[in-house]
């Protein structure tokens, strides 16, 4: 009785150790990222000069828009052909004017066209869909009071201003850039630094799309997304 007794103290006594030890290592690893994101924070600021420019991307970046954009397709889609096609949202992709033509092949061109006019009409019924990017909303809101911030977005200016209206953002820019306008021998990051007519050595650009981080990079914009999207 008195081993029993011995060997569940003993037990006791282990396991306790054990959790104390694996409560430390945590506390130690929250500490650690809390003072690894102070330090690029701090690391961020002291690379902001009032030359610098912010770029920000908005589908993907900014807002994620997704789910409003495929429920606007799927919306359009049914308005024109009057069936739904079994469409399913899909977190990982952008349902855009490719996936339209891979899903219904033989769509004559006449109502393809009013099947993405549609979709744009739409959109502003799922605004409540889409989510901002709080973490990039912040530095959007930090820095639009002494730094000039640009919008630089391929989709069309009704459907940015709709989004931004939406969350409160619109002021927050000095100039929007959409596609509407846009010389089509141009990506989008020319044809802001052609617009502005300044230097890509003082913009910081945040965008998700590879593409697009592959064009700001060849026009010698250096610093993309210095904080994690």
């Amino acid at each position: 009785m008195i081993v029993k007794i011995y060997i569940n103290a003993t037990l006791k006594k282990q396991k306790k150790c054990i959790f104390d030890s694996v409560n430390k290592t945590l506390i130690q690893v929250k500490k650690a990222l809390k003072e690894k994101q102070m330090n690029i924070k701090d690391e961020f600021d002291t690379i902001i000069t009032s030359e610098i420019i912010f770029f920000f991307d908005m589908d993907g970046t900014l807002v994620d828009t997704n789910l409003a954009n495929f429920l606007s397709y799927k919306k359009a889609i049914i308005s024109i052909t009057k069936s739904d096609y079994n469409l399913a949202y899909d977190a990982n992709m952008r349902f855009n004017r490719h996936t339209l033509k891979h899903i219904i092949p033989n769509l004559k061109e006449t109502n393809y066209k009013r099947i993405v006019e549609n979709k744009e009409k739409f959109y502003v019924d799922f605004l409540n869909k889409t989510k901002l990017n709080k973490k990039i909303s912040d530095i959007l809101c930090k820095y639009s009071k002494k730094n000039k911030t640009v919008l630089v977005t391929n989709c069309r200016k009704d459907r940015a201003i709709a989004t931004l209206s939406y969350f409160n953002l619109l002021d927050r820019f000095n100039y929007i850039f959409c596609r509407d306008f846009r010389n089509e021998n141009l990506n989008k990051y020319q044809d802001a630094i052609l617009r502005l007519g300044i230097s890509p050595n003082n913009i910081i650009a945040f965008e998700n799309e590879e593409k697009e981080i592959i064009n700001a990079q060849e026009l010698g914009i250096t610093i993309i997304n210095p904080i994690n999207l």
